[in-house]
């Protein structure tokens, strides 16, 4: 059955799009809650008349997304929970914990929905994840599980020392031999 789209519907399409869904699909779950509507000679031509206002939402939304994007590079969040010996967590960093670690340390409201994480996450330190804002436009936030900034580089500074010690330690034997 040929429906138009009247809001973006995950792996279906955009506003005003015309695409083809099952009939059961589009008469129990899409005309209900008003995201399509047949795509009937009188609809089309209706479409063909709102495909202007369509495009500057569409514009709109993109500008947002990628304002939003914007302000999420290079953003740190810290989510505290407990951490047990050898980093391993009690319980896990789950979508929703991140999302709301966002609102209260970057003001930012993020649906739990749009943080894809896909796995829960269960090691303490940092950890990418990518934030979906619209369509293909994707944020990446940096999660820091059970550990601050400050322990972070201090720990990545005491490596460091470590391997520079170490390759201190390569130089000098192979100049001994």
């Amino acid at each position: 059955m040929k429906v138009i789209l009247l809001d973006e519907i995950k792996g279906k399409g955009g506003e005003g799009d015309v695409v083809e869904v099952a009939q059961g699909y589009a008469e129990n779950f899409l005309f209900p809650k008003k995201l399509a509507v047949a795509a009937t000679k009188g609809n089309l031509k209706q479409l063909d008349e709102r495909r202007n206002n369509i495009a500057k939402r569409e514009a709109v939304r993109l500008a947002t997304a990628n304002e939003t994007k914007a302000a999420f590079e290079g953003k740190t969040v810290t989510v505290d929970v407990k951490v047990g010996d050898e980093g391993v967590l009690f319980g896990s960093v789950t979508a929703a914990m991140i999302a709301d670690a966002i609102k209260a340390q970057l003001g930012m409201d993020i649906d739990r929905k749009r943080v894809e994480l896909g796995k829960p996450i269960k090691v303490a330190g940092a950890h990418t994840v990518a934030i979906s804002l619209y369509r293909e436009i994707k944020a990446e936030v940096v999660v820091l599980v059970g550990v601050t900034a400050e322990e972070l580089a201090a720990e990545a500074e005491e490596t460091a020392e470590v391997a520079e010690a170490e390759t201190a330690e390569v130089e000098t034997e192979a100049a001994a031999e």
